[in-house]
């Protein structure tokens, strides 16, 4: 005998991504760069300074500050927590739980029901359009159907690398009742973003991450800009002290060196280019991507035993070939030149 969760735990197996051993990992989104080396030089030797044996500023006050200069808002509609999905599950703690319901449309990031399940709150997938985008014409019948109060879009969404039209957000935005959360952990490669739009509205928020551009994928850091009034209910849930010192220093030095994100963003966005093009001259059929990754299916291969024979040929890229809407479809993330080049071309081999 052992003491039991409780109900409704068991029902779900959590996030899992397959990690095995491979010489080309194109699987989980990252950056295929490190953070430049002056930057952790400079974090390194700033952390010995720290007091380590106080508590780190609760509210992350400069960082918060750095972010708000960056996206050209006030800091009181900031929020710093430890990756996007901490930003999720504070979302869901304070406008989830039983009193509220969540919905988004499927297939997208499976945190969303996740961590709505882990929080108690009732989830409802609303299904795509049959090319993966959100349906614009029945969205309204769709929120109606799904009462949900809590709505989130993943914008470039994953794994289908589509970003969504503005009018989307509009119709979601226009019911005050309804929280809105367009979470863009993709967005620096698309051309369009929904921060410049959330002072025009009381209930949208958007969710960025320090992990794909900015390299830090390692270091757990993440934000939402909100309304005020949004942003102090999410420092009400979340737990004291959560965001740690060096890591909130790290954060803040990376937002000197915007010059050297917008110009990995640049070279990301060529070799996504790049491999489209070579992909398209493959017998495969591939979703127009506005991220750092590309989702495809091969027309006349497996894709479990093809997935299996990259792996062999020490290259890693995600399986999507078992969830619904997506059967028999890879995603690969755009790495380094020389990754891309690998990949294309061990699989332009097997698929002859």
């Amino acid at each position: 005998m052992s003491p039991k969760p409780r109900s409704g735990l068991g029902v779900f197996a959590g996030y899992h991504s397959a990690q095995v051993a491979a010489t080309v990992r194109l699987n989980t989104n990252e950056s295929p760069f490190p953070p430049p080396p002056y930057l952790l030089r400079r974090w390194s030797e700033a952390v010995q300074d720290l007091s380590l044996n106080r508590y780190p500023d609760r509210q992350a006050t400069p960082l918060r500050e750095a972010i708000a200069r960056f996206h050209q808002v006030e800091p009181d509609t900031v929020f710093v927590a430890n990756g996007s999905n901490e930003v999720i599950q504070s979302i869901l703690l304070a406008y989830g739980g039983s009193d509220g319901k969540a919905a988004s449309f499927e297939p997208t990031y499976a945190m969303y029901e996740t961590i709505s399940r882990v929080t108690a709150t009732p989830y409802l997938a609303i299904e795509r359009g049959p090319d993966l985008r959100i349906d614009a014409e029945r969205l309204e019948a769709d929120l109606a159907a799904a009462g949900a109060s809590l709505v989130f879009v993943c914008s470039p969404n994953n794994p289908t690398g589509v970003a969504e039209e503005m009018e989307v957000f509009s119709s979601l935005a226009s019911d005050p009742e309804r929280l809105v959360v367009v979470d863009e952990a993709y967005g620096q490669f698309s051309p369009q973003s929904m921060v410049p739009e959330v002072a025009a509205h009381s209930n949208l928020v958007v969710v960025r991450t320090f992990s794909k551009v900015w390299s830090l994928a390692g270091m757990r850091i993440g934000y939402a800009i909100a309304p005020p009034e949004v942003a102090e209910v999410l420092w009400k849930v979340a737990l004291p002290y959560h965001v740690d010192s060096s890591k909130q220093l790290l954060a803040l030095y990376s937002l000197d060196y915007v010059s050297e994100m917008e110009e990995r963003v640049a070279q990301l966005v060529l070799e996504r280019e790049r491999m489209a093009e070579q992909l398209a001259l493959l017998p495969l059929d591939q979703w127009p991507s506005a991220a750092n990754f590309i989702l495809f299916r091969p027309r006349h291969a497996d894709a479990g035993r093809l997935w299996a024979q990259l792996v062999e040929r020490g290259i890693l890229v995600r399986d999507w070939s078992k969830w619904p809407r997506l059967e028999n479809c890879l995603r690969v993330t755009v790495g380094t030149e020389w990754e891309n080049r690998a990949f294309l071309g061990a699989l332009e081999e097997l698929l002859a």
